[in-house]
């Protein structure tokens, strides 16, 4: 029998309820320890998942464990300095988005994992929706010929601050929350951005941070992408959190709606095709289909740990932090923004 990997999570709070299961749908995991400032917190989330090693300082979790990598899923703000921890004592690292809550501490937790020999990955796992991995195979099959526009909506009015109450407080909100997922789903369909242009909002006046963002990308193969986000958004049809897609091709045109159907148009008519999702009973109904994506991150995230190609990667995802914070000074400097230049 192949000897499982061991892993430490670190942070316990409303994700962690969602990332534990789906690595523990993998018999090649253990999940050794847990930690978390607060102690209870951590305690109650032990006792779910029959974990006993329960510790609120990291260090003293990674001095007494024995492990392969550590998972995590802290605020953005805790991010690079457990990365670094981990790292020091020679433990591949697996984040949560955001990466980090700045470009040059991206860089940073990249750099270091480098030096000391370690992976990082990130659990991403917007691009690893069901119907967003169909699309890309009909994409890649040629089903509409070559591509010149594309367009991403994630928009709704979802109350997303009850079970995330810290997101009220956040000075930047919806490109670092929903934009990090978002702008990598664009950059798994449609390649890297050339240049960058970006318009930000308030409407909801008892949060801090933008609820609503407008990004026009012109990407380096020539297609023009359009991504338009917002928590502001009172629709007919609440679509959350279906992340919905329009485009078009020499050929036709794809479009993904909210009840994960595609429809491909071509001169011929149009075809549809409905992608249906594996349901776990650990996942939230209301986010079921960003629950199921979980599971298939943290299988391919495992292939790369075990020595095998993972999309997710630590340099994978700084191209998406780049485009997050390009966007942030394209809406403050109202300029656009050439991404080969950015730092």
């Amino acid at each position: 029998m192949t000897k499982r990997m061991r892993f430490a999570v670190f942070g316990t709070g409303f994700w962690s309820n969602f990332q534990i299961p789906g690595w523990l749908e993998s018999s090649e995991v253990e999940l050794a320890a847990l930690c978390d400032r607060s102690l209870s917190k951590a305690k109650a989330v032990g006792g779910k998942y029959g974990v006993e090693r329960i510790y609120n300082d990291p260090a003293t979790l990674l001095d007494n464990e024995e492990l392969d990598f550590i998972d995590i899923i802290t605020d953005v703000d805790n991010h690079r300095e457990l990365c670094e921890m981990a790292a020091a004592k020679q433990l591949d690292v697996v984040c949560q988005k955001p990466l980090a809550p700045s470009l040059e501490d991206a860089r940073e937790m990249i750099e270091v994992c480098t030096q000391q020999g370690v992976q990082l990955f990130v659990n991403e796992n917007f691009r690893w929706q069901a119907p967003l991995r169909r699309v890309k195979e009909l994409i890649v099959q040629g089903a509409i010929g070559p591509i010149f526009k594309g367009r991403v909506t994630f928009c709704s009015a979802f109350p997303v601050f009850d079970n995330q109450p810290f997101l009220r407080e956040l000075d930047r909100f919806i490109l670092t929350d929903v934009g990090s997922h978002v702008l990598d789903v664009c950059r798994f369909l449609f390649g890297e951005a050339e240049t960058l242009f970006c318009l930000t909002r308030r409407v909801n006046p008892g949060i801090k941070g933008e609820d609503v963002a407008n990004v026009l990308m012109h990407m380096k193969n020539g297609i023009h992408c359009y991504v338009e986000m917002s928590y502001a958004s009172l629709l007919e049809r609440e679509v959350f959190p279906n992340t919905l897609l329009l485009i078009e091709g020499e050929n036709g045109s794809i479009q993904l709606a909210a009840n994960n159907e595609i429809r491909i148009t071509t001169r011929a008519g149009t075809r549809c095709e409905t992608v249906a999702l594996k349901h776990y009973d650990w996942a939230d109904p209301e986010y079921a289909l960003v629950h199921s994506s979980i599971v298939d991150t943290q299988r391919n995230i495992l292939e790369g740990l075990k020595g095998g190609k993972a999309e997710t990667t630590g340099r994978d995802n700084y191209e998406t932090v780049k485009l997050v914070w390009a966007a942030y000074r394209s809406a403050e400097q109202g300029q656009l923004i050439q991404l080969d230049n950015f730092e």
